[in-house]
């Protein structure tokens, strides 16, 4: 295990880097487990760009050279595993998360009515309080379909490749034009009845923007991370990392508020 862990750090790119390997037997699998430092013995800092990719890239080849079992790519996963969060907050409650229950109402709701049309798909899920979002063009053209549940608001790609658009349209009986109508009417109906989850939507997405543009603007900072935990056995749980966003995340600040920090900071440098 050893040499497998030191191929994945050469292979990505940690060559000149102090690292601590350590192995976890808290799980039926042995896995390991890498610290390592971004900053390398000649100072530079090694980039994470697109990281995720590129580790899923190295696994895969990893497990061909040594014989392991392969994991499927997540690009091709028909569902999205939980996610370490997800799973503590099942042992914790003892029920399935949001997301999970989710899965499980839709891919149910598609084996009962095998066939069924795009109107009939809307209405199987109102009747479990799950309100359907098309992304929906001004020709008709649907690009995508979300999931609300109980003020939560999750895409058909974060629930897996099964539960996409793509995927759906696929198992319904759906006509671009003949349903245009259907999908304007459904996609306002969910936006009177739960206007908080857009808007919740709207708060992740404009968080996840900020932090990918700190941490692009960060990149070549050591003092901005220093270092960066990795996985070797569960891919990073690259959803748990990429779709997080903490409950008590910071709002942004009005110039009001801004204007009230200045002014503390500078009593206590007068203090000093």
């Amino acid at each position: 295990m050893i040499q497998i862990g030191q191929d994945y750090l050469r292979d990505s790119g940690f060559t000149q880097h102090q690292y601590i390997m350590f192995r976890h037997h808290d799980a039926g699998h042995p896995h390991l487990h890498i610290l390592v430092n971004r900053i390398g013995y000649d100072g530079k800092v090694l980039s994470d760009s697109n990281d995720f990719a590129r580790c899923e890239g190295i696994l895969r080849r990893l497990e061909k050279k040594y014989n392991l079992a392969e994991v499927i790519s997540s690009r091709q996963a028909r569902e999205r595993a939980m996610t370490k969060n997800e799973m503590e907050m099942m042992k914790r409650t003892n029920d399935p998360s949001v997301k999970m229950w989710l899965k499980t109402a839709i891919k149910k709701a598609l084996e009962d009515n095998p066939g069924m049309t795009a109107q009939e798909f809307v209405r199987v899920l109102e009747r479990k309080s799950i309100n359907l979002l098309f992304n929906q063009a001004s020709t008709g053209y649907v690009r995508g379909i979300s999931y609300g549940y109980d003020g939560f608001l999750v895409t058909g790609s974060k629930l897996g490749n099964d539960f996409k658009w793509t995927a759906i349209k696929n198992r319904i009986d759906y006509e671009q034009e003949r349903d245009r109508a259907i999908i304007h009417q459904t996609n306002a109906r969910t936006k009177s009845l739960n206007p908080n989850l857009l808007e919740n939507s709207k708060q992740v997405s404009t968080i996840k923007q900020r932090d990918r543009t700190a941490r692009q603007h960060n990149s070549g900072d050591p003092i901005s991370e220093t270092t960066r935990g990795l996985s070797l056995a569960s891919l990073l749980d690259s959803n748990s990392n990429r779709d997080n966003i903490h409950a008590d995340h910071q709002p942004f600040l009005d110039a009001k508020s801004l204007a009230v920090r200045r002014k503390r900071k500078k009593r206590k440098g007068r203090r000093l």
